[in-house]
């Protein structure tokens, strides 16, 4: 069973409610590009237009130039510019057809330019606004959506609607065009043979409305099964070290074959039903083209067969024959058209989806400015639930259904550092402490309370304000797959070199940067895989060095590396630190101990604080976990250890 299957996200909950996503999405991105639409469009019908000639030309050229049957007439063309020798007759129709087939051929280069450059341009500017939004959603959007599924909208379901506005829309005036045209000069030609002809007509519609009810559940099917292949290949790849140091990649070859095994029967459950259409619709149209021709021969041969009268040529004839058979492919190629129709609307509705998911922390009407910051933070009575509904949101008043189960991870947080000051926030895992960092750059909000910088309540400040002036280093370093300088100055990125060799002075990183192959031109790789640990943590740091923040919020930033590693980040930061308002997150203790003072938190709550001896002479938590830590305790406080155990809501520390 999938992703899709067993539980709703809140992306999956806006796409289901998406209605008639195509339209939407046509209205929407087509207007920048109608232009070449136009262009497009009026290049089809010519195109196919010409495809008529050649036919209808054959059958006169047959009638009145080889048999002497009735005038030499062309459509749309007076009989007095016609010629009357019979020679000239057949010049000009081996002209025309010339013309025609030649004409229809630019007219179809022009017909793809054009209509490729829509298609493209529409897919271009959905693909941009999507990403675009994705940037601006919330951290509990991510929490909730794997990265192989928001890729595969970005991806997949982008040139799914490239495809449809090309193909599809192209296809969709050929068959219109062909269609009607061929309908209209066999109903012109001879109307009692057409109706034979139209006969099929009827059958066609009542087979697309059942394959169209029936094929659509299946495609949106499909489209889920491809975004969790994506997630399941971006975690393999993404987790390869692990699954190498585990030697589970026969356990990842399996679940890969599980998600490959349910693409594979969902696409499988598409095309048989597929593969079933496109047989029936080329049969329908086969047995109109037969009917006709029977018809239409006995008609020649010995006269109007049962109930019809009047003449048929053997003009006439033939164009039914020609015409006749040019309307089984279009006919046919209906299924393709379908098919796309159905996977680009399963697409849209999962990018309409995504469009329709609210963004819940972003700049108000009027944001407060932050300017030059003195750095005080306030956590006021602050409370806080991962998947509550926010103080003052419609999620609050009922508007719009909750999409987590609000478990508490802050409760009634009181917190103030003045400027310049250094205070760490200290407990066990799953105490909080990170979501205090995260409420305070903003990536959630607090569910009641208010969390402030200089007074102004951080929701009432705008959001890059804010952001710049708060330097964060956190555990788990992000670094880009480009060069060192371009990982140090970004944010920054029209600092100079000089500036960037500074900033990595300043963070213990000039030495190794400059042993690498290319110094400060190396590429770190894909998330920097090609630095250890450490060598990441000091280039994050230089970033922040050149970011020259009021406030540095430092989250867990030296607790996965060695200690002689630890010791170089520590005194860079303790250098960045200096004249800076600091929150520092920590679990090991005596990286905090000098600080003007400690914050601790247990499940949720603030239960110490003080100087490092003053805890310690309190004999409370504090006192217990830095026992742990120097080896002075060989016992925990009752409860401890269920707490510390225990995950929060969701799985964060």
């Amino acid at each position: 069973m999938s992703r899709a299957e067993t539980f709703e996200t809140e992306l999956d909950a806006y796409r289901n409610r998406v209605e008639r996503p195509l339209v939407r999405l046509f209205r929407g991105y087509a207007a920048g590009q109608r232009w070449w639409l136009l262009v497009g469009i009026v290049g089809s019908v010519l195109a196919y237009g010409a495809l008529l000639v050649t036919p209808v030309v054959l059958g006169t050229t047959i009638d009145a130039v080889f048999n002497g049957k009735g005038a030499y007439t062309l459509p749309l063309v007076p009989a007095a510019w016609l010629p009357t020798d019979r020679a000239a007759q057949f010049r000009l129709s081996a002209a025309v057809v010339g013309v025609s087939l030649f004409g229809g051929a630019v007219l179809q280069w022009v017909r793809g330019v054009a209509m490729n450059f829509f298609a493209h341009g529409v897919m271009y500017s959905i693909r941009v606004d999507a990403y675009e939004k994705m940037q601006r959603l919330d951290m509990t959007f991510f929490d909730n959506k794997e990265t192989g599924e928001v890729m595969s909208i970005l991806n997949n379901d982008t040139s799914n609607l490239e495809t449809f506005f090309d193909n599809a829309l192209g296809d969709s005036v050929r068959i219109v065009v062909i269609v009607g045209g061929i309908l209209a000069v066999l109903l012109y030609t001879n109307y009692q043979l057409a109706l034979v002809t139209l006969g099929a007509v009827p059958l066609l519609v009542g087979f697309t409305w059942w394959f169209v009810r029936l094929i659509e559940p299946r495609y949106a099917r499909h489209r889920e099964t491809v975004g969790d292949l994506n997630t399941r290949i971006e975690n393999g790849l993404g987790g390869i070290e692990l699954v190498k140091t585990t030697a589970t990649e026969s356990y990842e070859n399996e679940r890969l074959r599980g998600v490959s095994q349910d693409v594979f029967d969902a696409q499988m459950d598409v095309l048989k039903l597929s593969y079933f259409y496109r047989p029936g619709m080329q049969l329908i149209t086969g047995a109109a083209l037969l009917a006709t021709f029977v018809l239409g021969g006995l008609w020649v041969f010995s006269g109007p067969p049962l109930f019809f009268s009047g003449e048929l040529t053997t003009g006439d004839f033939v164009v039914f024959v020609l015409l006749t058979q040019r309307l089984t492919g279009p006919m046919a190629q209906l299924s393709n058209v379908v098919d796309w129709y159905q996977n680009a609307k399963a697409s849209g509705k999962r990018i309409c989806g995504l469009m329709d998911v609210p963004v819940r922390i972003e700049d108000g009407p009027d944001p407060d400015p932050l300017e030059d910051p003195d750095g005080r933070i306030e956590y006021d009575d602050v409370t806080f639930a991962y998947g509550g509904p926010l103080r003052g949101s419609k999620e609050s008043t009922g508007e719009r259904p909750e999409t987590g189960d609000g478990e508490v991870v802050l409760d009634g947080v009181d917190l103030s550092v003045e400027p310049g000051e250094t205070v760490a926030i200290v407990g066990p895992t799953g105490a909080g402490k990170s979501t205090v960092a995260k409420l305070l750059l903003r990536l959630y909000d607090a569910t009641d309370g208010a969390v402030r910088v200089d007074g102004h309540d951080v929701r009432d400040v705008g959001l890059a304000d804010l952001r710049s002036a708060i330097g964060y280093v956190s555990q788990e370093t992000f670094l880009f797959d480009g060069t060192v300088a371009e990982n140090v100055r970004y944010g920054r990125f029209d600092t100079d070199r000089e500036e960037v060799v500074a900033a990595a002075e300043a963070a213990e990183a000039h030495g190794f940067v400059e042993r690498l192959p290319e110094g400060y031109d190396t590429r770190v790789g894909e998330r920097g895989v090609k630095l250890s640990g450490g060598q990441r943590q000091r280039i994050a740091i230089a970033r922040t060095v050149l970011q020259d923040p009021e406030i540095l919020l430092l989250d867990e930033a030296t607790s996965a590396v060695d200690t002689e590693t630890e010791y170089l980040i520590q005194r860079s930061l303790d250098r960045l630190a200096e004249d800076r308002t600091t929150l520092v997150i920590a679990h090991r203790l005596s990286t905090v101990k000098d600080a003007d003072r400690i914050v601790v938190l247990d499940d949720g709550e603030v239960v110490e604080r003080g100087t490092h001896e003053e805890l310690l002479a309190a004999d409370g938590l504090y006192a217990n976990l830095w026992g742990i830590q120097a080896g002075e305790v060989d016992s925990l406080p009752d409860g401890f250890l269920e707490r510390a155990t225990e995950p929060s809501a969701d799985g964060r520390t």
